[in-house]
């Protein structure tokens, strides 16, 4: 018993898929790799900024650079001025040596090193505060400029949130920026909100910009916020989305396993990427009211995004050749060269849904007694978990040594949040596809 959910049709990555470059690079860099669309980043990036436009809105985009570790997407930040969100030395450093100026980093993340508060604040970085400690550390830290800061929100709709100052710490932060005179220039607020809902954003932003306004009446500069991240993805089709939430359960899994529907990712929105901020635009806090956009413009407040998995989306995809395959009883089970830890949502008690693409390997021949075949798929290590894919997948045909699968748009936090060297086995590289003329060309990414 297997289950279809097919990616959404993309000419261009067809395109790549019937070029042949792919079992190219397959043969040459024996193994798995990552392939980059660096040209869908750029146009996810564009949309962004045209939905600020077209609202009026004053904004900026910083991107997440913690979804996807390639250098491409950075470069391509520095190219064309866009800000980029950074949460550890270590990414701040690589956005600096890809030429990404220190005012155009926001520095987020929980309880920062002294080591990162120090360097953000001497590049002119913005860092978004997230408790008291944190701010007396970097009043303490000197310096010959003002250190930016965003004071970030907790979210009273989030009681479980390990993030932000909740009302008294944050009347507190306010009250030290103030006496902190010109050591310190607090640029405005911020939150961090699980989920994907549109008008808990739209409501929590509202909430920011009366708090900018009282903060401006205490001497504070206070003329924007951000409100992170968690723009969706919309990687399939609503009826197929549907369907599958309604039919799954443990049959279709190898070894029986059970998912709840609650813990997939939602592959299906109906407001994606820019799409989910226009609705955010739109949307009135509060349920009355101007709408978010109006707000903003009235009290002359910038909007700061930071979006990750969206700008990423159709911008990469992930490719394992065929090891393997084994016939059990009613389905089969697909070895391919790597490993789930390439394919990060495995590790989270969930499972990355979107079907993989079988490329066929034609230098042997056509087999023509090929019949549809469902099998889950594996990886090379020696541990019982370490599936890519527990659904049996209803492949065109039986997989054989030399194919390729293909795991569609898994750019955005997909190819490494979680990889690993595990066995020894190198970690998949990264290829830079772009196009001259009709002919794709491919570099790797440094």
């Amino acid at each position: 018993m297997a289950l279809t959910l097919p990616a959404h049709l993309d000419p261009l990555t067809d395109r790549i898929h019937g070029s042949g470059l792919l079992h190219e690079l397959a043969h040459g860099l024996r193994g798995p790799f990552h392939y980059l669309l660096p040209e869908r980043f750029d146009a996810n990036l564009a949309a962004f900024r045209a939905a600020l436009a077209d609202a009026e809105v004053e904004g900026r985009v910083y991107y997440a650079k913690k979804s996807n570790k390639a250098s491409v997407f950075v470069e391509r930040c520095a190219a064309v001025g866009a800000g980029v969100d950074v949460a550890s030395l270590g990414e701040l450093r690589d956005a600096l040596g890809h030429g990404v100026r220190g005012e155009d980093l926001v520095v987020t993340g929980p309880a920062k090193s002294e080591q990162l508060l120090r360097v953000a604040a001497q590049q002119g970085a913005l860092i978004a505060v997230d408790a008291l400690d944190e701010l007396e550390r970097l009043l303490g830290l000197g310096g010959n400029r003002p250190v930016r800061v965003l004071l970030r929100r907790y979210p009273p709709a989030q009681p479980r949130s390990r993030f932000g100052l909740n009302d008294a710490q944050l009347h507190q932060a306010l009250e030290r920026c103030v006496a902190a005179g010109d050591t310190v220039r607090m640029e405005g607020l911020s939150f961090h909100l699980s989920g994907y809902a549109i008008q808990p954003r739209a409501d929590l932003a509202g909430e920011l910009v009366e708090l900018c306004l009282k903060a401006r009446s205490s001497g504070l500069r206070a003329d924007r916020i951000s409100i992170g991240g968690g723009f969706p993805v919309d990687y399939v089709a609503a009826d197929a989305w549907d369907a599958f939430l309604a039919e799954q359960g443990p049959g279709h899994y190898h070894g029986e396993r059970s998912f709840a529907a609650g813990d997939f990712y939602p592959y299906h929105s109906p407001a994606a990427g820019a799409d989910a901020l226009r609705a955010i635009l739109s949307a009135s806090p509060g349920g009355t009211g101007p709408n978010l956009a109006e707000r903003l413009r009235q009290a002359g407040v910038m909007l700061l995004l930071e979006p990750g998995r969206a700008l990423l989306d159709r911008a990469g995809s992930s490719v394992f050749p065929v090891q393997g395959v084994k016939d059990r009883s009613g389905y089969g089970i697909i070895t391919v060269d790597g490993t789930s830890l390439s394919l990060s949502e495995q590790w989270f008690n969930s499972e990355y849904l979107p079907d993989p693409v079988l490329l066929r390997d034609r230098t042997g021949g056509t087999d023509h007694t090929d019949r549809p075949y469902p099998a889950c798929v594996g990886g090379t290590s020696c541990l019982d978990s370490d599936l890519l894919t527990w659904r049996k997948i209803a492949f065109p045909a039986r997989p054989r040594v030399g194919d390729l699968l293909v795991y569609p748009n898994t750019a955005g936090y997909q190819m490494d949040s979680n990889e690993s060297p595990f066995h020894e086995l190198p970690l998949p590289p990264k290829v830079v596809v772009d196009h001259h003329g009709d002919r794709p060309r491919w570099h790797l990414d440094r």
